[in-house]
């Protein structure tokens, strides 16, 4: 009885400390440890789900209310960047300048501290958030349960993202920040078991509503965004020496942004 009230208090813990950093939500931090952080970093997938059923509603009310699907791609675009407080996009510019400065490791870090924003940043900034709404224009053509599915499967994906990017062996690039508060928390075979949790339930979900075609689709989303974000964390510990805050933002919309452009492919 004892373990499952101390399993229970630190799931809470976690499911806290995943929207208290994810997100703009009134919730109440109550531990800021390496145990609470392992816990944060599992449950983020339901952050992003939260944030994904709000891009979702936006799109969907823009929609009833007679807007076309490029205000409602607009709109599912922009909540996720309001409930982030714009950090994810934030990070991925910080990134962009980090990397496109061409500096060593110590340099390129100064660089992304600063608080102007580049014109690598700018530039990365302009084309993926086109992309983002783009691909949910073409959703929302489709149907406004393809833009929703859509919003919420890309905003689930980016915070899936951070779990991954959150396993042992990846180390931080700072001894502070949140990039030092959660790198190489989560148990590699942990993160992987949650990926493949969660890409199953995207795929029973969609295979559901649409058929085995949806279920692959939705599946390869998640498994594709995964990919492109492993590949950026991967450039950028080689290139920083270990990930940082920005670092997450970037890998974030990263992934976020693949799982749109996937599936919209035909």
């Amino acid at each position: 009885m004892t373990s499952l009230l101390a399993a229970a208090s630190l799931l809470r813990d976690g499911i806290r400390f995943a929207f208290g950093t994810l997100t703009v939500l009134p919730v109440r931090l109550t531990r800021w440890d390496r145990e609470a952080a392992r816990a944060g970093m599992l449950c983020a997938p339901l952050a992003g789900v939260a944030v994904g059923l709000g891009a979702a509603a936006a799109g969907g009310a823009l929609l009833g209310l007679g807007a076309g699907p490029l205000l409602a791609a607009v709109a599912s675009a922009a909540v996720p960047a309001v409930l982030t407080r714009g950090l994810h996009l934030d990070g991925l510019a910080d990134t962009a300048d980090g990397l496109g400065s061409g500096k060593p490791a110590e340099e390129a870090l100064r660089v992304m501290k600063r608080s102007d924003i580049g014109p690598f940043g700018v530039v990365t900034l302009l084309f993926t958030l086109l992309a983002q709404v783009a691909a949910l224009y073409e959703l929302y053509a489709a149907g406004w349960a393809h833009g929703a599915a859509g919003a919420a499967v890309s905003a689930v994906a980016a915070r899936l993202a951070l779990t991954l990017a959150s396993r042992t062996g990846v180390p931080a690039a700072r001894p502070e920040g949140l990039g030092a508060a959660v790198a190489g928390t989560v148990p590699t075979w942990a993160a992987f078991a949650v990926a493949g949790l969660v890409a199953a339930v995207c795929a029973s979900g969609a295979g559901a509503w649409s058929g085995p075609y949806a279920a692959l689709r939705y599946a390869a989303a998640v498994l594709v965004a995964l990919g492109a974000a492993h590949l950026l964390l991967r450039h950028c510990v080689r290139r920083f020496g270990g990930v940082t805050g920005d670092v997450f933002g970037g890998v974030a919309e990263t992934a976020a942004t693949t799982a749109l452009v996937v599936l919209v492919l035909k």
